[in-house]
């Protein structure tokens, strides 16, 4: 039975994913998507209560793989933390390229509704949260120079939020995966106490 309902959970989420990209969020309904996903209404009301929650669904699993990469590097020093955090950028990079229509959806929604928008600024938020308390950290334990912290989290969010949307743009334009990883590299060497 839980393997059914797992099935039940990523069968939709896939059609979520193609007929928001392919037709836009407003335009696929709830019946579009179980009919695409091969289930009831009754089964899609039982994994999500609507179809903006699914959207927002959508946008937490995606997020999930920063947040695995922040998680894995609790008990490093801040430079590797930062470095740690990198190896997220290839499965970042990839998704982001393969839903390009996905991402544009997001933004499209976040102008158009408050609750969307809430849930799109909310991870803005806690990153610029977590980097500015770690380049606090970095400052403290001694490996970083004195810099502002809240400065410098918001040139990291501008630069990865920047690198994403060249990505998805040109996505064969660099190896952006390459260049956010030197990026990162750059950033932080910037900030090493020599």
């Amino acid at each position: 039975m839980q393997q059914r309902s797992e099935e039940t959970h990523s069968k939709i989420m896939a059609s979520a994913i193609n007929l928001f990209s392919n037709r836009g969020y407003n335009a696929a309904s709830v019946d579009d998507i179980c009919a695409d996903a091969g289930i009831s209404k009754g089964a899609f009301y039982h994994h999500f209560k609507t179809k903006q929650e699914l959207f927002l669904a959508l946008l937490d699993g995606w997020l999930k793989t920063i947040d695995n990469a922040i998680e894995a590097s609790k008990d490093k020093t801040v430079p590797e933390t930062f470095m740690q955090i990198t190896e997220a950028f290839p499965y970042i990079f990839a998704t982001a390229n393969e839903g390009l229509p996905m991402f544009l959806e997001f933004w499209l929604q976040a102008s158009r509704d408050e609750m969307i928008w809430q849930a799109s600024v909310k991870p803005y938020r806690r990153y610029h949260k977590y980097f500015t308390d770690l380049i606090k950290k970095g400052v403290d334990e001694g490996s970083f120079v004195e810099v502002n912290p809240e400065l410098a989290s918001r040139m990291i969010i501008s630069t990865a939020m920047g690198l994403l949307l060249q990505s998805l743009m040109d996505p064969k334009g660099a190896k952006w995966e390459k260049v956010a990883r030197d990026s990162t590299t750059m950033l932080v060497e910037g900030m090493l106490k020599k």
